[in-house]
């Protein structure tokens, strides 16, 4: 008789998960009717699933309903709060990466952490977070804000390395994102919010509804329909508000815009089936379709002196289109001087150019144009995307009762994913192609600029099976095999998005301003395969002590194989203390949009803007400044740690060293002939590269620089009867520190290096009390924010960084049950109005350059106090 897992016992133990209070690690049992259900999680072991006190790694479980009491708007706020080694940061201005949040565990970006959805692979991202993200520059990681807590069953955390189990990203951890599985009764719920500045209204509508498949299965669906305003942290520009002293009205107020995009019609729908086949087999199947539409902003152009769009000199004159020179004719468009006016402190500011004699002139001369004809006040590019998400899989798994496979457990399945991120840039300009001089109101101010898709097939097929060989247990032996395809796509933008026009050889950029279309140059579809192998061994050798080990093997078709191992361990000293450790390698492979991708994009650089392009390694532009073939990352990671566990009380400390050599991200800025050398740019259009005096610097993907991340997770829970109701207590604790070990100074700048040491606070803590009687919950939850590195605008210098304050945070909810399906909650987060991270003023401050007030880096949300009410509908 077979004496594997059975079937129908694992989906029970999978459903095991703890309702009640938040709990950070949730490692806790509860009482329920005299008895204990404990916490039961399926990642980091290939064995049958077991509570989090006896997995030899540490394993966070947070429950579904517990990720619904946030006021934020999506459930990357609630586990940002229950994690402490977990961060997630909006960017207000950061091209394509405005449109997702980028994710952080234990220090390390996005790409680093492996999603998981049942226990399978999830999809990436088709958005690479370009830049504003400190550890997250370059990353390519899933878009996990797509899933909706309304959907979730519960989170388990996985906060150990685990390629040599799962492959690829999971260097510093696995996120398993466990859906609902109920086969009856559901939910629905409305959630309104605003910060207490007034902005950034917030509309949620989730429902969640579960419908028997036949006597033996289940479907669950749920949905989500999401609507978000901007904010606004902002403050009038110096330079704005002077050229509306000096009389240009059409400058806005602020010129520049700093907050959370607008996000409008974000819909979404999971839905997951399970069907019991008999015989101990069963057939799953789940998916997604989801898609948002988001909208934020980008840099001020000064109407004078906006390099390549108004000025050429940083605005010394004003930069005059010549439509005779475009047809080969002589120039005969006069050179217009910028007016100067002296301050009576003796300070010299621009004056107004369209009330200037000269300008004036200029606008009768029908041969002769400015951009200011069609942005006399300068302009600020809003830069947007359509978001689209879908994935599928499906397969079979049980119990193999005949054949040479008898005795063992098979799973089988199949996924397909698929992100398509479609961009436009609108108030903006193609200068290079001039402008409709009869009717400059006419001119083209918007472009579609094209589409990054990422699409992404994975094959598993797993063998469990339990042997004796005369332990205290059976041993439990596991072997697999995956297939993988990704591919990355990019798509062209309208031809007028990248077209070079016929002013470009007079100094005006090419392409839609602030986010250059993609050309036929860009265009294509690049393929990666790899498969692997792989072995998993648990061995209970006595009662007190267990070992487990894994082996996996994977060969990628562009770059070659790689082997990784782990090994586990966990020793129980007496029946409430036991100690567990882990030694694992691991590698995580540069990605296909990585290797691929190509953008060209707006950067500050020791405060001034300049146009930058980023370019595939192979692009002749980054190999001429020495940019080479992406390999993997290797990862060596130690861990160890203790679990006590007696009664109501639990309690946690792991230890963590995580080591990463070849470590992929975008390099620095690189300035493209700083000296200006008329033979290197002649070098480099030999080469290939289109107008290379157009360009202010280059960026690239390169494997060069090496860390040492190490760090303690402390977590505590008690839960007790106190105030005539139920009480519970947690704690956690994350001490998390990165150092650079080496790094190549042409490709890594001393700034990008202490953000990457300094950009996240060394400690986290947080602590929440939660309290429920018959009619009424409530939680507080406090939470501190160490000291860290704050940067603006991904500028390191003096005037736009510095160390910032640690914080302390207050978010709390009060739900009180109407009845048995009607709840009422009111709740916030950063309750206190904590603020945060004020810019620094001065001449050379940020604060008096770009108009924002805040640094966007801090590890909490720059935006303040937010407040929401929320109402829910249980049948």
């Amino acid at each position: 008789m077979s004496r594997n897992f059975p079937v129908k016992t694992l989906a029970l133990a999978v459903g095991m998960a703890l309702v009640g209070m938040p709990a950070y690690a949730a490692e806790e049992t509860e009482v329920v009717a005299d008895e204990d259900i404990e916490q039961i999680v399926v990642v980091g072991s290939r064995a049958a699933p077991r509570s989090v006190a006896d997995s030899p790694v540490p394993v966070d479980v947070i429950d579904g309903d517990e990720l619904a009491k946030s006021g934020g708007s999506d459930m990357l706020d609630m586990l940002v709060s229950s994690i402490p080694s977990f961060n997630v940061r909006q960017q207000p201005i950061s091209d394509a990466a405005t449109l997702i949040k980028p994710v952080n565990l234990r220090g390390l970006p996005s790409d680093s952490t492996l999603v998981l959805v049942n226990g399978k692979r999830r999809h990436r991202a088709s958005v690479i977070a370009f830049q504003g993200g400190g550890v997250n520059d370059g990353a390519q990681g899933a878009d996990i804000s797509v899933i909706p807590s309304v959907a979730l069953k519960q989170v388990e955390v996985l906060r150990d390395g685990a390629s040599a189990q799962y492959g690829s990203d999971a260097i510093a951890g696995v996120m398993n994102f466990v859906l609902k599985d109920d086969s009856d009764g559901g939910s629905i719920s409305v959630k309104a919010g605003e910060y207490a500045e007034g902005d950034g209204g917030l509309t949620i509508i989730d429902g969640n509804i579960g419908l028997p498949l036949t006597d033996d299965g289940f479907a669950n669906f749920s949905f989500q329909l999401k609507n978000a305003d901007d904010t606004s942290r902002s403050t009038q520009r110096p330079d704005a508000a002077n050229l509306i002293a000096q009389g240009n009205m059409d400058v806005g107020n602020p010129a520049q815009i700093w907050g959370n995009p607008e996000i409008e019609d974000d819909i979404t729908v999971f839905g997951n089936i399970g069907l019991d086949l008999g015989d101990d087999k069963e057939f799953y199947m789940w998916g997604n379709y989801s898609e948002r539409d988001v909208t934020g902003g980008f840099y001020y152009r000064n109407p004078h002196n906006r390099g390549n769009v108004f000025s050429t000199d940083g605005g010394e004159t004003l930069l005059v289109g010549d439509v005779g020179e475009s047809m080969g004719d002589a120039r005969t468009c006069p050179v217009i001087m910028i007016p100067k006016i002296t301050q009576p402190d003796g300070s010299i500011v621009d004056g107004n150019v369209l009330t200037d004699p000269a300008y004036m002139a200029m606008l009768d001369n029908p041969n002769c144009f400015s951009m200011n004809q069609v942005m006399p006040g300068g302009y600020t590019p809003a830069f947007g995307g359509n978001i689209t998400d879908t994935s599928l899989t499906m397969g079979t798994r049980g119990d193999i009762k005949s054949g040479f496979l008898n005795d063992w457990s098979y799973d089988l399945s199949g996924s397909v994913g698929r992100n398509e991120s479609s961009f436009h840039l609108s108030n903006t300009l193609n200068p290079s192609l001039g402008i409709n001089i009869e009717s400059p109101e006419l001119t083209q101010t918007s472009f579609d600029t094209g589409k990054y898709i990422q699409l992404e097939k994975t094959f598993n097929f797993d063998l469990v099976r339990l042997i004796d060989i005369g332990m205290y247990e059976e041993l439990n032996f596991a072997v697999g095999y995956e297939w993988r395809e990704e591919s990355f796509e990019i798509i062209s933008g309208e031809e007028n998005s990248w077209k070079a026009g016929p002013y470009a050889d007079q100094g005006f950029n090419i392409g839609s301003h602030g986010f250059k279309g993609f050309g036929p140059e860009s265009q294509g579809e690049n393929v990666r395969r790899n498969y692997a192998l792989y072995m998993d061994v648990e061995a209970p050798i006595t009662e007190n002590f267990m070992v487990g080990a894994a082996v996996r093997y994977e060969d990628f078709n562009t770059f070659g194989d790689t082997t990784d191992y782990k090994l586990t361990a966990q020793f129980s000293l007496t029946d409430n203390l036991s100690l567990r450790a882990s030694h694992s390698t691991g590698f995580r492979a540069p990605t296909v949009g990585q290797a691929n991708v190509v953008n060209t994009q707006t950067s500050i650089v020791e405060g001034n803007l300049i146009q930058t392009f980023l370019a595939p390694p192979t692009d002749p532009l980054s190999a001429y400044y020495g940019a080479k073939e992406l390999t993997p990352e290797e990862s060596t990671s130690f861990a160890g740690g203790l679990v006590y566990q007696n009664g109501d009380f639990f309690f946690t400390v792991d230890a963590y060293s995580i080591e990463v050599t070849d470590r992929l991200a975008q390099s620095s800025q690189i300035t493209v002939n700083p000296t200006k050398d008329p033979a290197i740019y002649a070098e480099l259009e030999a080469a290939g590269v289109q107008n290379p005096e157009l360009i202010d610097g280059v960026t690239f993907f390169t494997n060069d620089f090496d860390t040492t991340t190490s760090g303690v997770d402390v977590v505590a829970n008690y839960s007790m009867a106190l105030f005539g109701g139920d009480t519970g207590f947690s704690a956690a604790y994350n001490f998390n520190e990165t150092e650079v070990d080496s790094y190549n100074p042409d490709t890594t700048s001393e700034g990008k290096v202490r953000r990457l040491e300094e950009g996240m606070p060394d400690h986290r803590a947080t602590f929440t009390m939660s309290q429920s009687w018959d009619t009424v919950g409530l939680f507080v939850r406090a939470n501190y924010f160490g000291e860290y590195f704050a940067t603006h605008a991904d500028d390191t210098s003096a005037g736009w960084s510095e160390t910032a304050d640690a914080a302390v945070t207050f978010d709390a909810e009060v739900s009180w049950y109407l009845n048995d399906s009607i709840t009422l909650s009111a709740g916030g987060n950063n309750l206190l109005d904590e603020e945060a991270q004020e810019l620094q003023k001065g001449p050379d401050g940020a604060y008096s350059v770009v108009g924002a007030t805040h640094y966007e880096s801090g590890p909490f949300d720059y935006n303040g106090a937010f407040y929401y009410v929320k109402a829910t509908y249980n049948f």
